[in-house]
């Protein structure tokens, strides 16, 4: 497949051009881009051509809480990218093993890490205790976000964790590499659907499901938050780590997909900054604010329905 190399030049305070990268790494991944390298002038973006929007990408732009009385500006150039073998650059450069509080280990599939005491690899563990051996998820990816390496999905796989989701049912709205469903399914959910609006995440979401041991319960589709229309079932959690435009305009459908009465909401994917608007759209939904975590100047928002 072939792919444009689009060449991003920011201009930015030296406090702020980190998170600039940041945010802009995680809008422009909503139109396409399926990853990014930095380098001296800002960052490097590569998207299929096929799915390139340069339409899509202006908006992302224009939607950046950045702006020139912040001394921040963005460009970019677009060009034809080299061919290159995606899948044999990620095998070589893989990621570390990660960390989620003290009972979570995400490893990359490709690379085994040596492991003290490795969990077995159960679908439907014992709920986790203090003296439990940690939990381990292999992951093969495609790019780094959705390994656990961004604090987004650190925060999000914790909530699960600390949620007590042994016994329910998750819908992962944006999978990416299936790493929440897989998630929640090692410590006990019964099931777990993702959706992704990217064709290649859907089936390696599959593909990871099937490496831990869970893939009869996970089924992963293609397709928008549209897709919750057809699924035709409600589900105990929702979990969508996704930018804040995004959000704001799926919770409705979000919302359709919990029972009338009962039900979990958990968001991440955005900054403190943009912690009341979502609060606000969460509410006139019917949810109520259960807590705020933050990492890194990310946030994650746990809801409980009315």
């Amino acid at each position: 497949m072939k792919y444009f190399e689009v060449l991003f030049r920011l201009t930015a305070p030296d406090d702020l051009r980190q998170d600039v990268s940041d945010v802009l790494a995680a809008m422009a991944g909503e139109c396409g881009f399926e990853t990014f390298e930095e380098n001296e002038e800002g960052l490097t973006g590569y998207v299929q051509q096929d799915f390139f929007d340069e339409t899509a990408l202006n908006a992302v732009l224009e939607q950046l809480p950045f702006g020139e009385e912040q001394g921040v500006s963005i460009s970019y150039e677009v060009s034809e990218a080299p061919d290159r073998d995606w899948n044999e650059q990620w095998e070589l450069e893989g990621f570390e093993p990660i960390t989620v509080g003290t009972h979570l280990i995400i490893y990359d599939g490709r690379h085994l890490p040596t492991l003290s005491s490795p969990a077995p690899l159960t679908s439907h563990p014992s709920p986790l205790t203090s003296d439990s051996s940690p939990l381990t998820v292999k992951i093969e990816a495609r790019q780094a976000f959705g390994t656990g390496n961004h604090a987004t999905t650190r925060m999000m796989c914790q909530a699960l964790m600390d949620l007590g989701i042994q016994g329910l049912s998750l819908l992962d709205c944006g999978t990416g590499t299936g790493i929440l469903g897989i998630v929640a399914l090692k410590l006990g959910a019964i099931a777990a659907t993702g959706y992704d609006i990217d064709q290649w995440s859907v089936e390696n979401a599959r593909h990871n499901a099937e490496l831990n041991g869970v893939g009869m319960q996970f089924t992963s589709v293609y397709g928008n938050a549209n897709i919750i229309r057809q699924l035709q079932r409600k589900f105990d959690v929702v979990a969508a780590n996704i930018n804040r435009n995004i959000l704001l305009a799926d919770m409705p459908l979000m919302r359709q997909a919990l029972p009338q009465y009962r039900g979990v909401l958990l968001l991440s994917g955005f900054y403190h900054e943009d912690v009341p608007m979502l609060v606000e759209k969460a509410v006139s939904l019917g949810f109520h604010l259960e807590y705020e975590k933050q990492e890194d100047g990310w946030s994650m928002l746990q809801f409980r329905i009315n």
